[in-house]
């Protein structure tokens, strides 16, 4: 403890009052911790975090409901996909022999069972596969997002109007 005439370093002067928590305390003496003087900011406190575990909740089922929502496509594109290359596999068997449909064929088969495998999983499931993945293999899990996301993008940038020459001579000078 500091003697009376010395200060700590740092202070220039001394704040009167500045011990003192209350009109009722004495300097220095602090609430015990049973003591709740700041009872209505505890209510606004408790009312911030109970709405923002409301808001999380709501934000957490709608993420499931899209997640479930994206699979459900994913499967279904999956499908279409089979059907596509069996159909195709037939025409390859026209065009350059049975054993390169029979490629297609297999190709089908194997896209067909992971989709029946992803329909058959739970969204939480497939995020905890995910995970584990990610944890396993960094940069596996880095090269696959880079893959899908050139995809999307080239999928996005597809179905936007070309800019032309013709637009451009248009376009009102700025």
């Amino acid at each position: 403890m500091l003697p009376d005439d010395q200060l700590p370093e740092g202070t220039d002067h001394i704040v009167q009052g500045a011990g003192v928590s209350s009109d009722d305390e004495e300097p220095g003496q602090a609430l015990s911790s049973t003591e709740t003087k700041d009872a209505p900011a505890d209510d606004g406190a408790n009312a911030f975090f109970g709405r923002f575990d409301e808001l999380k909740g709501q934000a957490t089922d709608r993420a499931r409901s899209f997640a479930v929502a994206g699979k459900d496509r994913a499967t279904a594109a999956l499908d279409d996909l089979v059907r596509m290359i069996e159909d195709a596999a037939g025409e390859v068997d026209g065009k350059l022999g049975s054993q390169y449909g029979d490629y297609a064929r297999r190709a089908a088969e194997g896209i067909g069972s992971f989709s029946e495998t992803f329909k058959d999983k739970d969204v939480d499931q497939i995020f905890d596969e995910a995970r584990e993945l990610v944890k396993k293999s960094p940069a596996v899990a880095i090269g696959v997002a880079a893959a899908i996301g050139f995809v999307v993008a080239r999928i996005a940038r597809s179905g936007l109007p070309e800019k032309t020459a013709a637009n451009d001579a248009d376009a009102p000078a700025a």
